[in-house]
């Protein structure tokens, strides 16, 4: 009999020290956008500890790392994930343009501003500068298995998140439905990302309402909380001395609702400091820097840690199990797809999609091809909203059945289809100062699919006229475009070095394409040109050489071949860019002054080479050879500047002679750029460029060489790179310094 005391007593000692029995330990993360990855060093420390976790709960950012825990994402994935994104594309409705035709690839890197608008209906995406496509789509990827509508209790570890409903500013706990909709909700801080609608509640960044929700985690049955903060200290009156340090100030204020009665009741307050970086902190150095903070500061509280342990019911050397994702290389690894669902969307759309992407041998895809997929919905059939999902198939079945393991379903779904797209540059030289260009797409169905692209620039060059592009669904690589442009110029053009003249004269312009092919990285054009020009003023120096410019019209026959393959349009490390051109200049569709017409050739051809991740070669081979006689002066060759075709048409680019300089008939050049990249975004280049030029092809390598140099600082900004530049010339035998900011337009 005392035996089986003994042992009952035993076993009655042993029980709090059963798993099953030990008390419900929650790690609450709070907001504080970038600041928030120093979560992941906590975690780290957490999991060292061996501390088992069984709720999470979080706000904005900290919902955002507490979600993916809670699925599997451990603190090492978590890191090496927060690390490897690309965080300025992310925050950003930039689209991937990888497999678009090069003339949309051309737009994107011309345009700092798009916005798609549908004109008498209201888009659910509204509300915010940033849409927030790239990060849903992410978050679509990350939480594969879980983005159907489900329990957060029935995730590896359950899990809560918090938003605000901004319709009457109250909290918001989300225990279920789509976990990517319910992260995308908690961070869509106001202004910055559109809310997240569901029903009659307008979600946005759970922050204005309870920044750290430990009160959340104890109604979800938590015994213990470990807390996890990066709260600023409030700035003082000295330190509120700009626009945005006040609007962060009340923002502050804002989180601290619920804020210290919650550190109140929290059993280990891991606090750390972020001072030196905000919300939009997300550069790989803050992010090192945090995540490090993050460990460094729960490492404080080891012993506090350890402690708890005996709180919690567990022996000292308990170990939880590891979790991982169902998909640990979810963002690279290819997912079988049984079939393909289409939302919203017409047979016309689907068959597009099917034909550009070969979706019907589709077996398995990746995250970068579901991306390019949603980018073609929105850019090719100008859906306002283009999205995409991946569903385990026994999640889509009705008859009770459960579909195959690891089979998934890809569901394409559209919004409403956008009335006009609407994008805005911005450029700044010391050349032509100030320049806008204002640029709107409008589709307009037919029998044939149609649409307008019309286009202002305001400045010194102003520009206004538009084009009409076909889209035969019968031939979808080709677009027929028939297009007028008008354009005023004022340009001043050097010789030598010294300003030779000035002249302003209008331009107007209507091309003819019946061929306009375009195959992702391929571009081949043909048709008629139609130019008139009418010259007004032309102030000439006392030495100028007497060069006339006569008004007239004329048309061209032309055709152009372009290969791109170059991985980025301003600052590539691999991949070439070859572009050829011929046209045939007459005044009668046959002939220029009752001779012969013009026969104007020309070609450039751009190589990148890596030789480490940081540092690129880049070799350039260009030129321009007219052939015929009586060639008006306005169809000369025009070299200098970094870029072909800038500021007038014909013109060649030349490192170290910044103005626009006349060149004889015939010219070849050669550029060599090396490109060292400092950090993330910095770039410094030097650059050498050799020429010959002649009026006479035979007489090409008699002539005088042209030498050039350009060192070169650029920043590629969201604005466009911004850059200065000093270079020298032998022609000139001046230097000559040279700033610019944004894309060139």
């Amino acid at each position: 009999m005392k035996k089986i005391v003994c042992l009952i007593l035993a076993v009655l000692v042993a029980l709090p020290l059963l798993p099953a029995d030990r008390k419900r330990v929650a790690v609450v993360l709070s907001g504080g956008g970038a600041k928030g990855t120093a979560h992941i060093g906590a975690l780290k420390v957490i999991e060292r500890a061996g501390i088992p976790i069984d709720i999470v709960t979080g706000t904005s950012m900290g919902s955002l790392v507490g979600g993916l825990y809670a699925i599997g994402y451990n603190s090492e994935s978590l890191d090496s994930l927060v690390r490897g994104l690309d965080w300025t594309y992310l925050l950003s409705d930039r689209e991937n343009m990888g497999r678009q035709s090069l003339t949309d690839r051309r737009k994107q890197n011309t345009y700092i501003i798009s916005h798609g608008l549908t004109l008498g209906k209201r888009n659910a995406n509204d509300g915010g500068f940033i849409k927030g496509r790239n990060i849903s789509m992410l978050l679509e990827r990350l939480c594969m298995g879980y983005t159907d509508s489900i329990d957060f209790d029935r995730l590896p570890i359950s899990f809560a998140c918090v938003a605000t409903n901004v319709v009457d500013n109250s909290e918001v706990d989300i225990h279920s439905g789509r976990l990517p909709e319910a992260l995308r909700a908690s961070m869509a801080i106001p202004a910055f990302f559109s809310p997240v609608r569901k029903g009659k509640m307008v979600l946005v960044d759970g922050g204005l309402t309870n920044n750290y929700p430990v009160d959340l985690a104890r109604k979800m049955g938590a015994d213990i909380v470990i807390g996890v903060t990066v709260q600023d200290s409030l700035r003082t009156s000295e330190e509120l001395g700009s626009t945005l340090s006040i609007l962060l100030q009340i923002v502050d204020f804002n989180v601290l609702n619920k804020y210290e009665e919650n550190v109140a009741n929290t059993d280990v307050h891991i606090r750390v400091d972020p001072s030196g970086y905000s919300t939009a902190s997300f550069n790989s150095t803050a992010i090192d820097t945090l995540i490090n903070r993050g460990e460094a500061e729960a490492m404080r509280h080891w012993d506090e840690l350890l402690a708890l342990k005996e709180r919690i019911g567990v022996a000292p050397d308990y170990k939880p199990a590891k979790l991982n994702p169902l998909i640990p290389s979810v963002m690279t690894e290819r997912v079988h797809v049984k079939k393909i669902i289409f939302e919203n969307m017409t047979p016309q759309d689907e068959d597009f999609l099917r034909a550009k992407f070969h979706l019907n041998r589709l077996d398995s895809i990746s995250s970068k091809e579901e991306e390019e997929i949603t980018t073609s919905m929105r850019t090719d059939l100008f859906f306002q909203t283009a999205t995409s999902r991946l569903i385990e198939e026994r999640q889509q079945l009705d008859d009770g059945t459960a579909g195959k393991a690891g089979d998934y379903v890809l569901v394409l779904t559209a919004g409403n289809r956008k009335t006009t797209q609407v994008n805005l540059g911005f450029r700044f030289d010391n050349e032509e100062m100030v320049a806008l260009q204002l640029n709107a797409n409008l589709p307009l169905k037919k029998t044939l699919i149609v649409s307008s692209d019309l286009t202002v620039r305001l400045g010194k060059r102003l520009l206004a006229g538009g084009e009409l592009l076909l889209h035969p669904r019968t031939l979808r690589f080709t677009r027929p475009v028939l297009s007028y442009y008008f354009r005023h110029n004022d340009i001043d053009v050097y010789y030598k070095g010294d300003k030779e003249y000035n002249i302003t004269y209008n331009y107007h312009q209507t091309t003819l394409e019946p061929v306009n092919i375009s195959i992702r990285n391929f571009c081949f054009k043909a048709g008629l040109r139609w130019d008139y020009y009418r010259f007004g003023n032309k102030l000439r120096s006392d030495s100028s050489r007497q060069v006339e410019f006569d008004n007239g019209h004329y048309f061209t026959w032309q055709a152009q071949m372009e290969f791109n393959s170059e991985d980025h349009w301003y600052f590539p490390t691999r991949g070439g860019r070859f572009i050829a051109r011929y046209a045939y200049i007459t005044d009668n569709l046959t002939r220029l002054n009752k001779h012969f017409g013009i026969s104007d050739v020309s070609a450039s051809w751009r190589k990148s080479f890596p030789f480490s991740n940081r540092f690129t070669f880049e070799g350039l081979l260009y030129g321009r050879l007219l052939f015929g006689s009586d060639i008006p002066h306005i169809y000369g060759n025009i070299i200098g500047g970094n870029c072909f075709d800038h500021y007038v048409e014909h013109q060649m680019p030349f490192a170290g002679l910044g103005h626009l300089e006349d060149a004889d008939r015939h010219f070849a050049g050669v550029q060599l750029q090396g490109r060292q990249r400092l950090g993330k975004n910095h770039y410094v280049c030097l650059l050498m460029a050799v020429a010959q030029h002649a009026s006479e092809l035979k007489e090409l390598m008699k002539e005088k060489t042209l030498l050039g140099g350009q060192l070169l600082y650029c920043y590629n900004s969201l604005f466009g790179p911004l850059g200065a530049s000093v270079g020298y010339c032998n022609r000139t035998k001046k230097p000559y310094f040279y700033i610019n900011l944004g894309y060139v337009f």
